[in-house]
């Protein structure tokens, strides 16, 4: 089955086409494109939905490497509608 590994970083990415035997894993398939020694990589998704490293994989899935966010989201918001002007009704 074909299987693709991506992992980004702003602005950037790799992505590692690969060729598994059926019922392969996430954690088989990170090792296969050589990202599994990554220390930047949190967590795992299949095509955006969070998944574990023993999570069977299909034709055709693919594996999002996940880094951990540098800030919480709230907090980014907050600081962004600081930023802004506040418009006049």
């Amino acid at each position: 089955m074909k299987i693709e590994v991506v992992r980004a970083w702003p602005r950037r990415f790799e992505a590692v086409a690969l060729e598994l035997d059926e019922g392969a894993t996430v954690a088989q398939a990170v090792a296969a494109a050589g990202f599994d020694g990554d220390a930047q990589t949190a967590g795992y998704a299949v095509f955006g939905v969070h998944a574990d490293a023993g999570t069977a994989l299909r034709d055709g899935d693919r594996v999002e490497l996940l880094r951990a966010l540098q800030i919480d989201p709230k907090e980014a918001r907050r600081r962004r509608a600081e930023e802004r002007p506040l418009k006049k009704k």
